[in-house]
């Protein structure tokens, strides 16, 4: 079975005329969970916004691949379509849609055979299930109220009903207690199972999270490079060492 890839080559990025990232070389492979740290500052949120295609990040030069098809200047939707997903850092509260809604309006925005009411709710229950949430958590308001652990599996289901190719989770363990911490990471570590293969670039500061992960492999990002990646073990050095080449 031929394994897809994300690629990144030689990017730069430009925020309201300044060059943020400068020249950024990675690949994220199908079925693996990618880690990505550094210091405040560093670009690392400028690259996931970057990679959906936010206007405000500008790619000056490089290419964004996806199974060797170029995503570089489509459209945020076209993106999606091509099988990126973006889980936010701070996702922003809806009232007045309930969630329930939400998701089976986004699941059918990307299929050509739309789901009815009943086959959507059959699958909603069916993925709830699997992360263990309760079925009236569905017809609460779009993150209102939501307590951080709420709105990080909030963002778990819907990977696990969209089920992109790639997922970017920026910062996905902010704000978070170490039980929901553990949930989430054992959530992420769902998704990169066999069946639905999902290759997964996770952006985080805390070496804890990154232990409950076990990521395939672990690059540093600094002042808008990569300087160094490698196994978990580098996760040590950071740990004993900080980001202080940076």
């Amino acid at each position: 079975m031929m394994i897809k890839k994300l690629e990144i080559k030689d990017l730069h990025v430009d925020v309201e005329g300044k060059e943020i990232l400068k020249g950024i070389n990675l690949t994220i492979e199908q079925g693996k969970v990618h880690v990505l740290m550094g210091p405040n500052g560093a670009g690392k949120s400028t690259l996931a916004y970057a990679l959906m295609g936010h206007p405000r990040y500008k790619v000056v030069k490089g290419r964004v691949l996806i199974d060797g098809k170029e995503i570089t200047d489509l459209a945020p939707d076209a993106r999606v379509k091509a099988g990126l997903f973006l889980s936010f850092q701070y996702p922003a509260e809806i009232p007045g849609v309930r969630l329930n809604h939400f998701l089976r309006t986004a699941v059918n925005n990307l299929r050509e055979k739309k789901l009815s009411v009943l086959d959507f709710q059959t699958l909603l229950k069916e993925k709830m299930d699997l992360l263990k949430m309760d079925s009236s958590f569905a017809r609460r308001y779009l993150n209102e109220g939501f307590s951080g652990g709420e709105k990080k599996r909030t963002e778990i289901l819907q990977l696990l009903l969209l089920q992109p190719t790639f997922a970017i989770l920026d910062e996905t363990d902010s704000g978070l207690d170490i039980d929901a911490m553990k949930i989430v990471a054992e959530n992420i570590n769902l998704l990169r199972q066999a069946k639905l293969r999902m290759g997964i670039l996770v952006i985080t500061h805390y070496k804890r999270f990154v232990d409950l992960l076990e990521p395939d492999l672990v690059s540093i990002l600094c002042e808008g490079r990569i300087i160094k990646s490698g196994d978990r073990s580098l996760i040590k050095e950071i740990d004993e060492k900080g980001f202080k080449e940076c």
